[in-house]
This record gives C-alpha cells, sequence and structure tokens, in this order.
C-alpha cells in the first residue's frame, strides 16, 4: 500500500511547563506542517511568558486541569478534534520538516495504529542502562525500538483516550507499553536529527526510577513479573555499561584520554589465566592460548565455554584478588587530576575489568561481556562492537576502541591521547595514540612497535606527569 499525500488530520498537542524561549518556534514549526489541522498547547500553570507567547504564534492553549506531562496529555487528547494526534515537546529545535505528517503516515495508511520517532542522536543513558535491559527482559517483543523513552508520539485519538498517562517521566514508555498490552499495531519512524534541553543529574536519577517503575507495573499487571527475570534484567542492565556509546556520553567536555591495557599492564598475570586455574582449566585454556588455527574472536568465543557453570561470584573474587601494579593507581589520579578521561580496555571479561577499573580508579572499562544466567556463567560471549570496525567486521583491535573517541563528534574532540600496553595485541591502539609506552615484562621482549616508548615501570609515567 502506498504512503497518502500528507492531509490535515492530525492534532499536534505540546504539553508544556515554561517553555518561553522555545514555544513559538514549536508552536511555528508545528503548524507549518500540511498534516497539521490544529495545535493545541496545554500549559502546565507556567509562571513565565508559555502561554501567551503559544496563543501567539497560533496554538489553541488551554490550561491543565493538575501538574504533571501526563495529565496534560490526558487534556490535550480530551479535546483533540482530528483522529490522528501527535505530541512534540515543547523544548524542541533542530527538527527536520515534515516530521508529523512522517509519524502520521503509517497511521493514515492503516498500516499502525501507535508510532514512535526515531531519531539521530544516540540513545540517552536512561534508555541504555534502564528502559532497553528492562523491556528486553520484561517486554522483549519491543525491544527493538530505538527510542522507547522518547516524547514524540502519534496514534489514533480513539486508541490513546483508552489509555492512561503517567504522571511522571515514565509516561511516554507507559503508553508504548499499554498500547502494545491493548493490542495495537506498532511502528517506528525516523525523523532525522533534533536537539532537546540537556537535563541535569538530579533529573536523570529520578527519570530512571520513574522508568523503572512503570515498566516493573505494566510487567507485574501483563503476569511477566518473575525473579528470575529481574536478575536478567540487572545483568543486561551490566552488560550495558560496557557499551561504548554509555561510555562517550561520560566523556563531559574533556580533551584528554589516557587507554591502559589490563592483563599484563596494569595486572601483572591475566584474569583468564587466574580463573583457568581456579576452576581447574588450566590445561584447557593452555591450548587454546596456543593453538594459532582459530581467529581472535573464535579463539575468545571457546575460552568463555570453559568457564560455562562457573558461577559469577567466582570471577568477582578472582577480580578482586588480582595484584596491580605499583604506580598504576597514582599515574590514574595524576591524568584525572590533569583532566583526563582515563580507561581500562581488555580483551578479557568486563565483569573482572569493571572491577578493577574501580580498584585503580579509572573512568570505564571497555571488554567482551561474558553471560550470566542465575548467578552461573553460561558460556556465551558478546564480543564488544568497539573492538570492531565496519571493514574489518571479522577482526577485533583495541585500536577501535581508541578510534571511537577520535571520531566521537560530540565537541570539543579529543585532543590528546595516551596508550599503555605491554602486548603484541596492544599495539594497534598504541601505533595510533599521541604517546604511548610499552611496559617491559620480565618474562618475554617487548613486541614491535616503533612509536612506543618502551620502559619497566609506572614509576616512569609518573615521572611524566606533573602534579596538578
Amino acid at each position: 500500500m502506498t504512503t497518502p499525500s500528507p492531509q490535515r488530520c492530525v492534532s499536534v498537542v505540546i504539553p508544556a511547563l515554561n517553555e518561553a524561549r522555545r514555544i513559538a518556534s514549536v508552536v511555528q514549526y508545528a503548524m507549518s506542517d500540511p498534516a497539521t489541522a490544529e495545535v493545541i498547547v496545554v500549559d502546565d500553570s507556567s509562571v513565565d511568558e508559555t502561554a501567551p507567547l503559544a496563543a501567539a504564534a497560533g496554538a489553541r492553549v488551554v490550561t491543565s486541569s493538575m501538574l504533571g506531562k501526563g495529565a496534560s496529555m490526558e487534556d490535550g487528547i480530551r479535546v483533540a478534534r482530528q483522529p490522528c494526534v501527535a505530541f512534540l515537546d515543547g523544548d524542541l529545535a533542530g527538527l527536520a520538516p515534515g516530521i508529523i505528517g512522517r509519524m502520521a503516515a503509517p497511521i493514515l495508511a492503516d498500516t499502525a495504529d501507535f508510532v514512535k520517532a526515531r531519531f539521530g542522536r544516540a540513545s540517552g543513558r536512561v534508555t541504555e542502562l534502564t528502559a532497553k535491559p528492562m523491556l528486553k527482559v520484561f517486554f522483549p517483543e519491543l525491544a527493538h525500538f530505538a527510542q522507547p523513552l522518547g516524547g514524540l508520539i502519534a496514534g489514533r485519538a480513539n486508541l490513546l483516550r483508552n489509555l492512561h498517562c503517567e504522571d511522571g517521566y515514565g509516561v511516554d514508555v507507559g503508553l508504548f507499553i499499554d498500547a502494545f498490552l491493548a493490542g495495537a499495531r506498532l511502528a517506528e519512524v525516523d525523523i532525522g536529527a533534533l536537539e532537546h534541553e540537556s537535563q541535569t543529574l538530579a533529573d536523570l536519577t529520578h527519570m530512571a526510577n520513574e522508568v523503572g517503575r512503570v515498566i516493573f507495573e505494566r510487567a507485574r499487571a501483563a503476569g511477566r513479573m518473575h525473579v528470575d527475570q529481574v536478575a536478567a534484567m540487572y545483568e543486561m542492565q551490566r552488560q550495558a555499561a560496557a557499551d561504548i556509546d554509555s561510555i562517550l556520553q561520560r566523556r563531559r567536555g574533556r580533551r584528554g584520554l589516557l587507554l591502559l591495557d589490563m592483563d599484563g599492564t596494569v595486572t601483572p598475570s591475566r584474569f583468564a589465566v587466574e580463573l583457568a586455574r581456579a576452576t581447574g582449566q588450566e590445561a584447557a585454556l593452555a591450548a587454546l592460548l596456543d593453538g594459532g588455527a582459530d581467529d581472535a574472536i573464535t579463539r575468545s568465543e571457546r575460552i568463555a565455554e570453559l568457564f560455562r557453570f562457573v558461577p559469577k561470584a567466582s570471577f568477582e573474587r578472582i577480580a578482586h584478588a588480582l595484584p596491580i601494579r605499583e604506580g598504576a593507581i597514582e599515574f590514574v589520579n595524576r591524568m584525572r587530576r590533569r583532566g583526563f578521561m582515563v580507561g581500562l580496555v581488555s580483551d578479557s571479561y568486563f565483569i573482572a575489568a569493571e572491577i578493577v577499573r574501580r580498584r585503580i580508579f579509572a573512568d570505564f572499562a571497555v571488554a567482551h561481556v561474558i553471560n550470566f544466567s542465575q548467578g552461573t556463567c553460561d558460556g556465551t560471549l558478546r564480543i564488544n562492537p568497539a573492538f570492531q570496525s565496519a571493514s574489518a567486521p571479522g577482526a577485533i583491535d583495541k585500536a577501535n576502541v581508541l578510534r571511537r573517541f577520535l571520531d566521537d563528534p560530540a565537541a570539543p574532540p579529543i585532543a590528546q591521547t595516551w596508550a599503555v600496553g605491554d602486548h603484541t595485541n596492544d599495539t594497534g591502539m598504541l601505533a595510533l595514540a599521541d604517546h604511548a609506552f610499552l611496559l617491559r615484562v620480565p618474562e618475554r621482549a617487548p613486541p614491535a612497535c616503533p612509536r612506543a616508548t618502551v620502559i619497566d615501570s609506572f614509576a616512569e609515567l609518573i615521572a611524566r606527569v606533573p602534579d596538578a
């Protein structure tokens, strides 16, 4: 079926509280769309000029029946005159032309009843660390939607009038789940890029709590709430923390980057070797490490299978017991005081790298994710995509982690990079860094890396970095 041409059949509802800075431009944008029949601004008793500015821009302004975005959305649905209702936020900017018509198109084509917008910027931390892991566990049918928390929504008016709008930050995901549970046909539409006002850490914390509460309540009401699922949700949240996009959002303007290899560099011993020794798999691990037939990904996956049925607590115990090289913590602290973001990069497992990262006070860890079910390793491994490049998806290289930072479009760009490693699998990362260092270890000669300075201890690095 072809997509119908835009027609003025959409009521655009904009809940607004103290949005005087942008409300007029949002109203004008909505009115310019060929699909828009009316624009309704639901004023949440703003104390600034939101209401008169919206009215002057051409919106019909109504006062919300009570404080809260959910109540304002219900008020807007109640007075909407058109068969299709679309919601915009009052603080939007940088919208591509025609997104209201694009969101309404699947409804007009009778292929969807409820539409979520997908936009260009990366999902926020609450989406990646709270909403998506929970949806994967409790509502896997919805896990493929890119921005489940996004407030840009379109739906049939007769559907929306039968759904409940939550009072807080969980309103958008609540409507999303309720529409699914009501049997509505769901769709996602790419609307390009947009700009939103940034939120404080306190707001993000409150948002995460509200989103979690709403998804839990919907799961319980739908009979999907089980103890095993809660454990699986926390495991997925742990895995989400390893994703590079989540890490990049924590850069917060820092222009210096230090990447440290874990096994052999920060820790003299290697995590997989210590875990194999503790679990009776030392000989099997040695055979895999010595066998050169497998590519790096296959070898990593086969090693992970050795640890099937090993309790999660054993992984954590070994990671806590790994010795830390003298001077590593002081070096990390000095670099952080000089404004560097410090990361631990390991081709071992995130569960261990995250513990070691915290022990040396680094900012993040990047590693592969070994999976646990009910507190026990199931032997499956997720290769961290940050180690892979689009041109060579079958290969893994720590250099690609550094490239992700250098390619980060967020301002300001990374201006200075340091990297420290000890082994052949670190040389790609070292070759790309502005300042590269190879730690000499007694049992072998340092690998060839012409751009790297060979050092014997972290004390030599500390000497290069004056204390701030």
